[in-house]
């Protein structure tokens, strides 16, 4: 470590967590008044930043040139900015205090805009305002999953084979894990615009956090119900599975899945070269989902085209209304909210810059059902949609994004006849061999949250964007427990305690 970074460390080791080799400071932004935590606090240091998460958690690289006398700067929509150098911070967390505006404290215009004029200057000024050229963002995408088996109840009506019997089909709904949990972080650096067709990504490192023995059970439970199948099951057959009015054929040879003679050298050459072939497919895959799932965030904002936000876009479907006026660091910014007129689908708040009318943060949520059916005994409700945008205004005065938040979730249930019928053509007599006939009841919940965190936007020409190869590498690193070491070195959203709580129990 260099001697810039040693006079650093011990200057603030007391107010900071310091790494000596990932060189991070670590705090909590708190509310002076009500002790609550900031979520969303723009954190800065050297025009570099980060934002702290929904408990108030920040982690901030610290790179070799750092000074000292460099200020950190923490700025929040409605409270009190705080730029100070990094030694003159003496407190474990930080205390930000809520500001007022005063309409006398603001240079004012000579005429005083209604709502509606300010959202017109809004649309106005949209290509003005934000960034599209094609860029370099080094990001962090961290995507949270999970489920819960809200009902389990099956009812056998018939089964032909003894093995399948109710103590079997019991056992097969117990080993369904009634709650599961999923993350996966990743750090990397997208290339593009907001246009799907210009997206490129290459990865830097990434992990994926959830219980493996979840998928162990499934598997063992797959084996079991195989071996059942391989014993009373002739190798010829077919099945037809029927639900209600639908059926659908399955071959044998799909149920069962390849088996390859370990003595044959050939076919084990064979497995080899397609396991390796798969493992390359699922790096590619990897990838390609997490660029797709970014891409799609993205062309979602507020000022698309063809965005299903389409409160500016579409203004007149909503009625908008000046809350407040309040700071943004020093720049004053209009509070407005909006709820739909009629069938238009979110509420929410704008914040908007008091000068060039700019939207630098966007919170929303769905008034009503996203999607919705019901149909012969299957149901779904997407019953929410939520998030928020804020943007952040770069050296050419543009606004880039800043960070980028995605919240769903839904219910799915199903609740029919299920009919398995085996039948053999090559059979003298009847074709039908084995029958398992049962009622399915089930229901379960998901929710899924994407964040983004932007920490640096650089503009690209066309030619370098052309000229960037997608090298991507790499898989996921496993962890079936929360490890605070993994990160450290890069910047990232700090986990919130549900992730940091994290680990599997063993059993």
């Amino acid at each position: 470590m260099n001697q810039i970074s040693i006079k650093l460390s011990l200057l603030i080791i007391s107010f900071f967590s310091f790494n000596t080799q990932a060189q991070t400071i670590s705090s909590r932004v708190l509310d002076s008044v009500t002790q609550e935590p900031i979520p969303y606090v723009t954190i800065q240091l050297n025009n570099k930043g980060v934002i702290s998460n929904e408990e108030g958690r920040f982690s901030l690289l610290i790179n070799n040139v750092v000074k000292v006398t460099d200020s950190l700067i923490i700025s929040c929509i409605g409270f009190k900015t705080i730029a100070k150098p990094l030694n003159q911070f003496k407190d474990s967390v930080i205390y930000l205090s809520q500001k007022t505006i005063e309409l006398k404290e603001v240079v004012l215009t000579n005429k005083q805009y209604s709502v509606d004029e300010i959202i017109k200057k809004v649309k106005e000024n949209i290509e003005k305002n934000y960034n599209f050229n094609l860029t370099r963002k080094r990001l962090f995408f961290r995507e949270s999953n999970h489920q819960y088996l809200k009902r389990t109840n099956l009812t056998l009506k018939k089964s032909t084979i003894d093995a399948l019997n109710k103590s079997f089909l019991d056992s097969a709904m117990q080993s369904i894990p009634r709650k599961n949990s999923y993350y996966i972080e990743v750090l990397c650096d997208l290339y593009g615009n907001y246009s799907k067709e210009k997206q490129k990504i290459n990865l830097i490192k990434a992990s994926e956090l959830y219980d493996k023995n979840n998928e162990i059970g499934l598997t063992a439970l797959e084996e079991k119900f195989k071996k059942i199948i391989d014993k009373n099951v002739k190798p010829d057959s077919y099945f037809k599975i029927k639900s209600g009015l639908f059926g659908q054929k399955l071959d044998m040879d799909e149920l069962k899945g390849e088996e390859i003679d370990s003595t044959d050298a050939i076919e084990l050459k064979k497995k080899l070269e397609n396991e390796k072939k798969s493992e390359a497919d699922r790096k590619v895959n990897f990838a390609k989902h997490r660029k797709n799932s970014l891409t799609n965030m993205l062309d979602g904002l507020f000022f698309q085209e063809k965005t299903k936000l389409n409160f500016i876009r579409k203004s007149g479907r909503y009625e908008f209304e000046i809350l407040d006026l309040t700071y943004m660091g020093n720049e004053a910014v209009y509070v407005i909210s909006f709820v739909p007129k009629g069938s238009a689908d979110y509420k929410g708040t704008l914040y908007v810059n008091y000068d060039d009318f700019a939207i630098i943060r966007v919170d929303y949520q769905n008034v009503k059902s996203v999607k919705s059916f019901k149909l012969l005994g299957l149901s779904f409700n997407q019953f929410l949609s939520k998030g928020k945008m804020i943007f952040s205004k770069g050296k050419d005065e543009r606004y880039s994004l800043q960070y980028l938040e995605k919240e769903e979730a839904s219910r799915f249930a199903v609740k029919r006849p299920l009919k398995i019928i085996e039948k053999n053509k090559n059979v003298k007599g009847r074709r039908k061999q084995n029958e398992l006939s049962m009622k399915l009841d089930m229901a379960m919940s998901s929710t899924n949250k994407n964040q983004v965190v932007i920490f640096d936007t650089e503009n690209v020409t066309a030619s370098k964007f052309e000229g960037v190869k997608e090298d991507n590498a790499m898989l996921p690193t496993y962890m079936p427990a929360y490890d605070p070491d993994f990160w450290k070195g890069y910047n990232i959203i700090e986990p919130n305690q549900a992730i940091r709580d994290f680990t599997i129990i063993a059993e």
